[in-house]
């Protein structure tokens, strides 16, 4: 089972930019689907955005859409996510998960998960 290390978050003013990174070990990664997800306090985790095992399909909510990019580098074990225009309603913990499907946006098709990076975005 791959072991997944998120990093990147921050505080940041409402309108500016992020970079999270996602690094995986402890196995083949270029095969999993892999994805980010968001649990803000009091709410149900959420999902923001999904990437196939080699790049090709992505998938975003209408929430995040135009303003979040997934992307990743097998040849770095990585995945990203560069979120541009925050909004306070994106402040939550970020988390990144690997399926074993190609493509997932359910939290209930992924095996893997890291422990979490905190996003905050100031008014």
């Amino acid at each position: 089972q791959v072991q997944l290390v998120e990093s990147g978050g921050g505080l940041v003013q409402a309108g500016g930019s992020l970079r999270l990174s996602c690094v995986a070990s402890g196995g083949i990664v270029s095969v999993y689907g892999m994805a980010w997800f968001r649990q803000a306090p009091g709410k149900e985790r959420e999902f923001v955005a999904a990437i196939s095992w080699n790049g090709g399909l992505r998938d975003y909510p209408d929430s995040v859409k135009g303003r979040f990019t997934i992307s990743r580098d097998n040849a770095k074990n990585t995945m990203y996510l560069q979120m541009n225009s925050l909004k306070p309603e994106d402040t939550a913990i970020y988390y990144c998960a690997a399926s074993p499907l190609v493509i997932a946006s359910r939290a209930s098709d992924f095996r893997s998960w890291g422990q979490g990076t905190q996003v905050t975005v100031s008014s």
